[in-house]
């Protein structure tokens, strides 16, 4: 039944009723509420960046207000990671059973009480419980983020608004950063709660993911979603017909798991996706992002403020310009332009180590290196940073979206804390070597990319899956 209907639809296009929301001519109001959506959505994307933030700025205040030891608030650092990872193995069937909007719903609650946890500490016992849960929620918004919102999207403008997931997150770090500086630690975990309450209330009036609503056979509310996110007189039955056709070609499979990744018609949607992430990471951009300051110092520089200060603002106007590109250059130019740049900034700064650990041209590396780590996040903001995520979300059909979103989701945050935790004996052992290595990994990005990632842009959800199938 759905392919007559897509057949039928197709045969009215060729006579001019073509659905100008999948065709670039986006209608002002329902754009309007796309955006509305997608800005509620992203909310659970600036909470990820609180999170990453809040401890850079304040760690001697909560060490003296709380009396901790260094190991102790080392702890609390990095129990994050691990809730995170925890949310991301469960991310994808809390997304599949609860549907996108009240998976978002639960994780703003459960980092509501992390914060809170956080915000009334006495002790390590309660700061490390918010701590875990904060990591826990981020962990789950970091897999239904991107899936809702490259879900909702037209497809003339999915890349676009997917990246804003990322942008979001930096926006997150940079002022939670900042207002770290003026305020205090309980303060910021005030601030924490702020887009999570934001995305609560914002939940209550943007509609269900229309693809979800079908995969749990409400046809009626599918209609009803896609119809206020694409506008009262819009042409909606091509997409509905394409959405239902890729759901009758999957229904008759059993519910998946994560061995049914590894079948032949997945496998390279996989290898894309986790390869993507993987290379990411291993890129060291957690590392050097976690310890600017300690890179800047060992290079020479006096103080570390001014190229700490460099790093957070310089990744908000990347960001923004990314989220224009991606639908304008497409997908795999600009990732190639940001691993690119990635490579040569992290052989500048490994060389200029190296320089250092010579005494040759000493008063130059100091500036070079700050140019270097600030090159090498400009770089990966305009591309490195977004495109895996949206890859991600749209690489694979419905049915197995929640348990391959699982999957990558794991992969980002397991490594995350391996090259978070590996990069101060990385770096004892050799600084030049530390970004030798990470260059390394980022030509192999390169090379990656080149061979195996395919163009997605133009292209709706459902088109991607059908292209890779074929390959």
């Amino acid at each position: 039944m759905a392919t007559k209907d897509l057949e039928k639809v197709r045969y009215s296009e060729k006579n001019g009723a073509r659905d100008p929301l999948l065709h670039g001519k986006v209608d002002e109001g329902s754009l309007k509420f796309v955006l509305l959506s997608t800005f509620i959505a992203v909310c659970g994307s600036y909470a990820f960046g609180t999170c990453i933030g809040f401890t850079a700025p304040d760690q001697e205040a909560i060490i003296a207000d709380l009396d901790l030891s260094v190991a102790e608030f080392s702890l609390f650092g990095s129990i994050l990671s691990i809730g995170a990872t925890i949310g991301a193995i469960t991310s994808g069937n809390v997304g599949d059973f609860l549907g996108r909007k009240r998976a978002m719903g639960l994780s703003s609650i459960i980092c509501l009480i992390g914060w809170l946890a956080i915000f009334f500490s006495k002790g390590p016992i309660s700061l490390d419980a918010g701590r875990f849960l904060t990591g826990w929620g981020i962990g789950i918004f970091s897999y239904v983020v991107p899936v809702y919102v490259s879900e909702i999207a037209p497809t003339s403008i999915r890349g676009g608004l997917t990246t804003l997931n990322q942008l979001m997150i930096v926006l997150g770090i940079s002022f939670t950063m900042l207002l770290g500086i003026a305020i205090s630690w309980r303060g910021l975990a005030l601030h924490g709660m702020l887009p999570c309450i934001i995305m609560l209330l914002g939940l209550l009036i943007i509609p269900e993911s229309p693809r979800w609503l079908a995969k749990v056979g409400d046809r009626e509310e599918c209609e009803k979603s896609l119809s206020k996110l694409r506008g009262k007189d819009a042409h909606i039955s091509y997409e509905i017909a394409q959405i239902q056709e890729s759901l009758d070609i999957v229904q008759h499979l059993p519910k998946a798991g994560i061995m049914d990744l590894f079948q032949k018609r997945y496998i390279r949607s996989v290898i894309i996706s986790v390869g993507l992430m993987a290379f990411q990471q291993c890129g060291g951009v957690n590392g050097i992002g976690f310890y600017a300051s300690e890179i800047f110092l060992a290079a020479g520089n006096s103080s570390a403020k001014v190229g700490v200060a460099l790093y957070a603002f310089i990744q908000i106007p990347i960001n923004i310009m990314t989220s224009f590109l991606i639908d304008k250059t497409g997908r795999r130019p600009l990732i190639l332009f940001a691993t690119s740049g990635v490579t040569f900034a992290c052989l500048l700064t490994g060389t200029c180590f190296l320089l250092k650990d010579h005494q040759i041209l000493v008063e130059w590396v100091p500036s070079l290196v700050v140019f270097g780590v600030v090159f090498f996040i400009s770089s990966f903001s305009s591309g490195y940073g977004a495109i895996p995520w949206v890859i991600m979300s749209e690489m694979f059909p419905l049915h197995v979206k929640g348990v391959a979103g699982s999957l990558v989701n794991l992969v980002h945050w397991v490594l995350a804390w391996l090259l978070t935790y590996t990069f101060n004996f990385l770096f004892v052992w050799s600084p030049a070597g530390t970004f030798f290595v990470y260059a390394a990994f980022n030509v192999g990005a390169i090379i990656f990319i080149v061979m195996l990632m395919p163009e997605t842009k133009g292209k709706t959800l459902e088109e991607i899956q059908a292209s890779l199938n074929q390959m």
